[in-house]
């Protein structure tokens, strides 16, 4: 039932399905991801992975915006039942955060290429290069381009931005511009983003979910001699998954709890030669549940680093909230829709994912896609209501 086990079995964390695993009930449960990914693997390289039959065409046309996780899910399902999908995608290649998110080392690309190829030949067209809500709108794709419904799947990859005195130094980087340009060849980048980063031996990472892990494990590979992540909670507050976290520790990455960044210091070129830190204290439970970081007076502390990664949380491109009329969205610009239709205030127009839940697991996006694959198609084969009956003409004498 899982449309990409060979990606989920490498990407999810080991704990996602463990639950599920009898075995567990007396003993350890096995590692059902490593599994997972080894039977896809063992299937695709072996036998092939059969195309599935599709449903007679409907005549019915499904634009899909983004080529993530969520957004592959709802074109194979739709393509399945008969439907024409065309999926839209900003970059030069699709995958969304599978390639231009998740680091090589734990995403092999050419899995992601490989399934939008298979999708191709399922019957799936990708138009590549085209930012909905720049290129085209939404409304461009239903009342010019014909579509009879649209499903977006843009995720959650605009990085939050804090003001801190020095952002502008080289060597600052945000998370995902690090991830791509470290991990991918120039061809699958756009122009202006081709140039890897420049990392020196002194690296810090600022944050504390999976994001922040990929990139602490990616500067190791690119040669830092010294690692820290740095974080303005304990460990116990920490977003991300423990199983990321004890990988970066096996690596040699170090952690700096309770401390945070107050601004980046540059030499005369405009280089970063080091960041000036605050210690903290925790507070009060805020909105979120945490314990809220307090600053610590007179606890300023100077340190020396090369290289600085932010990562620091994620939301939604603002762009298809901001040029699609009658769209609802919170205040973070994430959509408002139905968690199990993905039903959006716009009737032709559907959503699921991370820009409509926040950032997330890649099988989170992937079950949503699925529940509104289903309520796409419920919704295009309703029947059309009947044309209204012409009224006899009726003579009135002169």
């Amino acid at each position: 039932t899982n449309p990409m086990p060979e990606i989920c079995g490498r990407v999810c964390p080991p704990t996602t399905c463990r639950g599920s695993c009898n075995v567990g009930k007396p003993d350890e449960p096995l590692n059902t991801s490593k599994l997972e990914a080894f039977v896809a693997d063992y299937q695709r390289k072996t036998v092939g992975v059969p195309l599935p039959e599709k449903a007679p065409p409907t005549g019915k046309r499904v634009a899909v915006v983004g080529a993530g996780p969520a957004g592959l899910v709802v074109a194979e399902r739709l393509t399945v039942k008969g439907h024409q999908v065309v999926v839209y995608e900003a970059m030069p290649r699709p995958g969304g955060l599978l390639v231009y998110g998740i680091p090589s080392f734990k995403l092999p690309k050419d899995l992601v290429m490989w399934k939008a190829q298979w999708l191709e030949r399922l019957g799936v067209t990708f138009v590549y290069n085209t930012r909905i809500g720049e290129d085209l709108t939404v409304d461009d794709l239903l009342e010019r381009e014909g579509f009879d419904a649209v499903f977006l799947g843009t995720g959650a990859e605009v990085s939050a931005k804090p003001r801190w005195e020095g952002m502008d130094l080289k060597g600052v980087y945000q998370s995902l511009d690090f991830l791509r340009r470290a991990n991918l060849s120039p061809d699958l980048l756009p122009p202006g983003e081709q140039e890897p980063p420049q990392v020196g031996r002194r690296v810090a990472v600022i944050g504390g979910g999976d994001t922040a892990m990929d990139c602490a494990r990616t500067a190791i590979r690119l040669g830092a001699g010294e690692v820290t992540v740095v974080y303005r909670r304990t460990e116990a507050e920490m977003p991300g998954n423990p199983y990321e976290r004890a990988l970066a520790i096996e690596e040699g990455v170090r952690f700096e709890f309770l401390t945070a960044p107050v601004r980046f210091i540059g030499d005369d070129a405009g280089r970063l030669v080091a960041m000036e830190c605050v210690r903290m204290e925790l507070g009060e439970p805020d909105e979120s549940g945490r314990r809220r970081p307090i600053p610590i007076a007179g606890s300023e502390f100077t340190q020396e680093v090369d290289t600085v990664v932010l990562a620091l949380g994620f939301w939604p491109d603002p762009l298809i909230g901001e040029t699609t009329s009658g769209l609802k969205t919170h205040k973070w610009g994430l959509i408002v829709a139905d968690e199990e239709t993905g039903r959006t205030s716009r009737e032709e127009v559907f959503a699921g994912g991370d820009n409509v839940h926040g950032p997330d697991l890649v099988v989170t996006a992937m079950a949503a896609g699925m529940r509104a694959a289903e309520a796409i198609h419920d919704y295009l084969m309703q029947p059309s209501p009947p044309e209204p009956e012409a009224e006899e003409a009726i003579l009135v004498p002169a």
